[in-house]
C-alpha cells in the first residue's frame, strides 16, 4: 500500500500563504465562463477553493481531499458554499457527476501512481473538459531533502530513515505528458518553473509543510531535535527551492 502522510488542516491553513500564492498563479491560467462545475482536486484547507467559488457564481465547486483534517478546515472556512468530500483521487467516484474542469495545486506529487491518477481524473471529466494543475516536479525542494537526508544519517535518527524513500513523486514534464496522453488527454502541455520561497517561520513551515512525512517516522520527543539538525544544515532562514510541474490538458 502506498505511504500516506497525515496533515494538520488548521496548521496548514495558517502556514500555507506561499502555497496559496503559487496556486493563484495557476488560477490565472484558468479561463472560466462562470457556470462550470469545477473539481478542486486536493482542496486542502480551502483557501483556493474559496476563489474558485467566486469565479463560478453560476456554477458549482466540488472540493476533494484525502485528509479529513483538511476537509474539516475547509468546512470551517467555506461552510455550505461548496460540496466537500474526503476521498482518494485515485479511483475517485463522483457518482453521477462529471465536471467541466479539474483544478489542482500542490497535490499530485503526493500520489505514487500517476498513471492511475490521470486515468481517474479523465473519468471525472466530460469530453472537452480541462485539467489545469501544478504540483512538485523533478528537482522540487532538492536542497531541503538533501539536508533532511544528511540529518537523518545522524546516529540518533538513522534507524528511522534506513531504506526509506519517502511518499513523494516529483515527475518530469516528459513522463507526465506521456502519462496524460495514455490516460485519454489531448493538447497536453507540461513544464517546470522554479518558485523559491522564504517562509516567515521556517521551523513551523518545515514541520507542517515540507518535513511532515519525515517527522512521522520519529517519536514525538525527537521532532524538535531533528528540525534543529535540518536547520543547522539549511541555515535559520532557508530558501525552500520549489520546482513546480505545470500541467494543462484537455479530455479527449
Amino acid at each position: 500500500m502506498p505511504e500516506i502522510r497525515s496533515w494538520d488542516g488548521a496548521a496548514y491553513d495558517r502556514l500555507s500563504t506561499p502555497m496559496e500564492r503559487l496556486g493563484r498563479e495557476v488560477m490565472e491560467r484558468l479561463e472560466l465562463r462562470g457556470d462550470e462545475t469545477v473539481l478542486d482536486a486536493g482542496c486542502g484547507s480551502g483557501r483556493l477553493t474559496e476563489l474558485l467559488i467566486e469565479r463560478v457564481s453560476d456554477g458549482r465547486v466540488i472540493g476533494v481531499d484525502m485528509s479529513a483534517s483538511m476537509i474539516e478546515a475547509a468546512r470551517g472556512r467555506l461552510g455550505d458554499a461548496v460540496d466537500l468530500r474526503v476521498a482518494d483521487l485515485v479511483g475517485l467516484d463522483l457518482g453521477a457527476d462529471t465536471v467541466d474542469v479539474v483544478f489542482s495545486t500542490a497535490t499530485f506529487h503526493w500520489i505514487a501512481d500517476h498513471d492511475a491518477l490521470f486515468a481517474s481524473l479523465r473519468r471525472a471529466l466530460r469530453a472537452g473538459g480541462r485539467l489545469v494543475a501544478q504540483c512538485g516536479g523533478a528537482g522540487n525542494i532538492a536542497t531541503v531533502h538533501a539536508a533532511a537526508r544528511q540529518a537523518g544519517d545522524e546516529p540518533a535518527f538513522r534507524a528511522a530513515f534506513d531504506g526509506w524513500r519517502g511518499p513523494w513523486n516529483f515527475a518530469t514534464p516528459e513522463d507526465t505528458e506521456r502519462r496524460l496522453t495514455a490516460a485519454g488527454f489531448r493538447d497536453v502541455r507540461c513544464w517546470l518553473a522554479e518558485r523559491p520561497v522564504r517562509p516567515d517561520d521556517p521551523r513551523e513551515y518545515l514541520r507542517n509543510i515540507n518535513l511532515g512525512a519525515h517527522l512521522e517516522r520519529l517519536p514525538d520527543d525527537q521532532h524538535d531535535a531533528y528540525l534543529d539538525a535540518v536547520l543547522a544544515i539549511l541555515g535559520e532562514r532557508p530558501t525552500i527551492d520549489y520546482v513546480r510541474l505545470n500541467i494543462d490538458a484537455t479530455a479527449a
